[in-house]
């Protein structure tokens, strides 16, 4: 899907294992094209692909906006970078792009042999194509006026962009697919529901009137989607919190989590294709090792034990 809407966005689709679950956001300037999100490395053909399609030379992109440094949102930002392109990062996230050794070494232990063929290469970008974004600072991008909001929750160096009555909200926005329900991915190492909810509060005082969801796409009813993804949020982390306090390991919470997160889902009319793509967007192991991570730093829970 490479469609350009009435606030002049291209939406990008990079056909992450399966069309419409990962996406990045082409927007014109008097400097030329900037994007919003890289997707991984694993997606950059794809990447230059839809670029291409909507008229743009890849080469041209000289300004890079990613929301946080997870490797679906801002693995290929090096390839943009070494051809001339400036990284726009928390500074929190940039050391981590500068220097990607411990994001990939805390990855291969996730994804083990999978890790090259889910997310490609990771390098070094030059910290002279890194730009540090400080909270409530408006980037001045040829002719376009983008401010930059701090919105931690779903990871410490999370930023939302707004652009006008726009927002790219990244992950703390939530994931949507289609006509599905709004659901909160809960990675490790950093979730904070307590930020999250800030940061979600923060998001309603904008009355947005469009969204831009990483995964995937964009959502017209703001206000709504806030509610959905508070209630969703709610829920996904009472039911990990009470699978922990009755003792079991993240290896047993596992399965019942996904097959509650995917009733939720298909509540909600989702057919099979829907929840696949819900599944590469959201994986439940990942939401299952951070919102458990979450509740043992904040509460004692029994002794792990297995099924």
């Amino acid at each position: 899907m490479e469609t350009e809407d009435a606030f002049g966005v291209k939406v990008l689709d990079l056909h992450f294992g399966s069309e419409g679950t990962i996406a990045s956001f082409l927007l014109r300037s008097n400097e030329g094209p900037v994007l919003v999100e890289t997707g991984p490395d694993s997606t950059y053909p794809a990447l230059v692909r839809a670029v291409e399609a909507v008229g743009t030379d890849p080469e041209a992109v000289r300004h890079v906006l990613v929301t946080h440094i997870h490797l679906d949102h801002a693995g290929a930002a090096w390839r943009l970078a070494t051809r001339g392109a400036t990284v726009y990062v928390h500074p929190v996230g940039a050391p981590h792009l500068a220097d990607p050794s411990k994001l990939l070494a805390s990855a291969r232990k996730i994804y083990g042999e999978r890790m090259d063929e889910l997310w490609g290469r990771l390098e070094p970008i030059p910290a002279e194509r890194l730009r540090l974004v400080a909270d409530g600072e408006v980037l001045h991008i040829g002719g376009l006026a983008i401010e930059a909001l701090h919105t931690p929750g779903h990871a410490s160096h999370h930023i939302a962009y707004r652009l006008d009555g726009a927002v790219f909200t990244g992950d703390v926005g939530g994931v949507r697919i289609l006509d599905g329900p709004v659901v909160a991915p809960c990675p490790p190492p950093d979730i904070d529901l307590e930020a999250w909810r800030a940061s979600i509060a923060r998001l309603r005082t904008l009355r947005a009137e469009r969204f831009y969801l990483t995964h995937f796409g964009a959502v017209n009813e703001t206000a709504r989607h806030l509610d959905h993804l508070e209630e969703g949020l709610a829920s996904f982390a009472s039911f990990v919190r009470a699978r922990a306090e009755e003792g079991l390991d993240d290896a047993a919470i596992v399965p019942r989590f996904e097959a509650f997160s995917q009733g939720f889902v298909a509540a909600h009319g989702a057919n099979d294709a829907t929840l696949a793509r819900y599944a590469l967007a959201n994986p439940a192991f990942m939401s299952v090792a951070g919102l458990a991570r979450y509740w043992r730093k904040r509460a004692p829970v029994a002794a792990h034990r297995s099924p």
